[in-house]
């Protein structure tokens, strides 16, 4: 058998908002996150984590943060791009894996619709896509509020 695993971390800073969006999911808070596109450091860590798997580099050499075409554009396109590249390539995703660090906003009351909106752009069964949270115990600079940090891991098997 031919199975890969990916890892994926990114992280994106707090600025002007209300919302933060999260694996495609907007959720209320004081502020939004920062970033070239729509910031969403859930979306951006899940789609590294299947490049990683693939050993195709890193969302910014398909998507260079340069490109104004990618200013504020949707992470979907980003997931989805990375998604189809590991199905022409043979592979079917076995699973994802993502955590997201933050002290605000919980994830909790959130996970499962981001679990679903995960499954439904990457037409999985949402019993392979697990979204969790854990804080970094007020330490650093999701600990101070300062944003959000996310890993992933992603298992790939060649179909």
């Amino acid at each position: 058998m031919d199975i890969r695993l990916g890892n994926g971390f990114d992280v994106h800073a707090f600025g002007p908002g209300d919302h933060v969006t999260l694996c495609g999911v907007d959720i209320p808070h004081k502020n939004g996150l920062t970033g070239h596109s729509d910031a969403d450091v859930s979306m951006h860590t899940v789609t590294d984590a299947i490049y990683g798997a693939l050993a195709q580099g890193d969302i910014g050499q398909h998507f260079p943060p340069s490109d104004p075409t990618w200013k504020g554009a949707d992470s979907r396109i980003f997931l989805e791009h990375a998604v189809k590249l590991a199905s022409d390539q043979g592979f079917e995703i076995a699973n994802v894996d993502c955590t997201v660090i933050c002290e605000a906003p919980k994830i909790g009351p959130h996970a499962q619709k981001m679990r679903a909106r995960m499954a439904e752009l990457m037409g999985l069964d949402i019993a392979r896509i697990s979204v969790k949270a854990t804080t970094s115990e007020r330490l650093g600079f999701t600990g101070r509020g300062e944003g959000i940090a996310c890993i992933a891991t992603c298992a790939l098997v060649r179909v």
